[in-house]
């Protein structure tokens, strides 16, 4: 019988041996394993980011590119509208046409209407021309310092060549006769 315990002993002993070598095997892999995996979790993060970036970059190019060909500089056409005080005149809308088809037209809030007697100015327009002669015709609606409904417009002939060209559509006071005038200036850049 003490064979037979002897063996068993000895056959325990050396399970308990071979456990704790492997379990001594596996514990440096599973801490090795998971220092690679902070560091490939690491590393991807930075690569990631670095992505982003150069995403956003990429968008940001994409962006100039795209308006460069929809507008290109030898046909793009920028209007803009401004208020010189707004004393004799307060704006509720504009019109405006490009050869007598209507091209843009917008109807101002409060905020908006106070925001460009304050001096500010709206883009309205932006889009392509082609080149040669044109006339512009635009058409302000408001009310006068009385209340009653009132327009004032202008027409602008002008000459689109390859640059491109804003133009400023003013409403301005005139002192002398308590009204409002609409003023044109264009700007080649």
């Amino acid at each position: 019988m003490n064979k037979i315990i002897f063996i068993e002993r000895v056959k325990a002993l050396a399970f308990m041996l071979i456990a704790s070598s492997v379990f001594t095997f596996f514990i440096p892999t599973a801490n090795a394993q998971e220092n690679i995996a902070q560091q490939t979790s690491s590393e991807l993060s930075k690569e990631v980011q670095q992505l982003k970036s150069q995403v956003l970059q990429l968008n940001r190019e994409l962006f100039i590119l795209e308006e460069d060909l929809l507008f290109p500089a030898s046909t793009q056409i920028a209007i803009f509208v401004s208020v010189d005080i707004g004393r004799f005149f307060k704006l509720d809308s504009v019109e405006v046409k490009i050869n007598e088809q209507d091209i843009a037209g917008f109807l101002y809030t409060d905020r908006q209407r106070i925001a460009l007697e304050q001096g500010g100015i709206q883009k309205l327009y932006l889009g392509n021309i082609k080149l040669g002669t044109h006339q512009l015709t635009a058409i302000f609606t408001g009310l006068d310092n009385e209340g009653r409904s009132i327009k004032r417009a202008v027409t602008h002939t002008f000459e689109k060549e390859d640059d491109s060209l804003m133009i400023e559509l003013k409403l301005v006071d005139n002192t002398s006769n308590y009204r409002t005038q609409v003023v044109v200036e264009e700007w080649v850049l």
